[in-house]
């Protein structure tokens, strides 16, 4: 038997390597910084591809469970201009090559495969401490302390498992996004509605422009996009929601009034997800004990794999140290040289999409990909928005 796997971070990631790991009978405990499954809103709907996000909850045992919470019919996609006309069109043809779910339902379904008290909840990471041997030490903000001889890793961008292994710190990648919602659509919304349509809608010119989607609740869910440095942002007061809906709209002066509504009139408060990036070649020397998944290992501009390649990384990263029972550098060891070469290729593919949605070109480049010009893009959500960070 395969000694005790500690993960740091209950996000998508953590939670399905803590899956796997219990499939194959590997003892496990995740820490996580919430102080419950519920302490905060999880982010919006995800497209879970079949070769890398499907395929880990197939290896997690858990494709009927996702079965049971794909949103009908938000596989839609829609191009739209400044003036809210519709530039090119995709409609949901019921695929399961890239079908949509709320990431709170996707994570909900990994937390009920795992047994009571796996995750440990109200445990902030403030630091991992060396203790040689391959072991460490994790002190938590409640004072307490932990013992491991397996870590991994899986807490987001602002990762602490990181610095064991890279001295790397995300840097701030020249776009933020701006975070609402809308509700009750249909009847308090239908201009909004109907120019987002049934799922996705990206209304674009170059460096900005609304990314929303018809949630499951009637519900669109807004991502407003800007190019701009950090300082601009750092001006705006986010805690007077009017004078920063204000000063944003500002910035979309002419804009058709249905796609403007999709900020001025959110029922939430907007919330800015700046966006930060790690080298795309991000990778470390073997340290002893020790890993990372997803964004802790890769973070990269929003294109679409975030979620999808921090589950497969974990269904990946559980099997081998299954495999490697009793020798978990050969498990790690393994388990990297995969995941540098894949996390390398998405992070390059990533700014290609990012370069196909928002640049010069903007929005023709996307209308010639829904046309068959050029590959479908994946979607630009900003997949480090919800990533959990313990």
């Amino acid at each position: 038997m395969t000694t005790h796997v500690t993960i740091v971070g209950a996000g998508l990631g953590g939670l399905t390597l803590a899956r796997v790991l219990h499939l194959h009978g590997v003892p496990v405990t995740v820490y996580d910084a919430d102080a419950s499954p519920d302490a905060r809103a999880q982010g919006g709907q995800l497209d879970l591809h079949e070769h890398n996000g499907q395929r880990a909850l197939e290896i997690a045992g858990l494709t009927e469970e996702f079965r049971s919470i794909i949103h009908e019919g938000g596989g839609a996609q829609r191009v739209l201009d400044q003036h809210g006309t519709v530039l090119a069109e995709l409609l949901d043809d019921g695929s399961m090559a890239r079908p949509e779910a709320l990431r709170g339902d996707i994570r909900r379904i990994l937390l009920e495969s795992l047994p009571a008290h796996t995750v440990q909840w109200g445990k902030k990471l403030l630091f991992a401490t060396p203790l040689g041997d391959g072991h460490h030490e994790l002190s938590f903000a409640d004072g307490s302390t932990v013992t491991t001889g397996i870590l991994v890793g899986a807490d987001g961008a602002w990762s602490k498992v990181r610095a064991l292994l890279s001295d790397q710190k995300p840097a701030y990648a020249g776009m933020s996004y701006i975070d609402t919602y809308l509700q009750d659509v249909d009847e308090r919304h239908p201009d909004a509605a109907a120019a987002v349509g049934n799922g996705a809608m990206y209304a674009l010119v170059p460096g900005k422009g609304f990314l929303a989607h018809r949630e499951a609740g009637n519900l669109i869910h807004t991502y407003v996009v800007l190019h701009r440095p950090a300082e601009w942002f750092a001006d705006i007061d986010f805690t007077d929601a009017d004078a920063t809906r204000k000063r944003i709209a500002a910035e979309f002066e002419g804009w058709a009034p249905a796609l403007l509504s999709l900020l001025t009139d959110g029922e939430t408060g907007p919330v800015l997800r700046s966006i930060h990036r790690l080298p795309d070649g991000h990778r470390w020397t073997r340290v002893p004990g020790v890993t990372l998944l997803g964004d802790a290992a890769h973070l990269t501009v929003p294109g679409g794999e975030g979620a999808n390649i921090a589950m497969l990384d974990a269904a990946e990263l559980g099997d081998a140290i299954a495999a490697h029972s009793g020798d978990v550098e050969a498990a790690f060891t393994a388990y990297e040289e995969v995941m540098f070469r894949r996390s390398h290729a998405e992070a390059v593919a990533a700014h290609e999409t990012i370069e196909q949605i928002f640049g010069d070109d903007a929005p023709h480049a996307l209308v010639n990909a829904f046309n068959g010009v050029h590959q479908q893009p994946a979607e630009a959500h900003p997949g480090t928005a919800s990533a959990a960070e313990a």
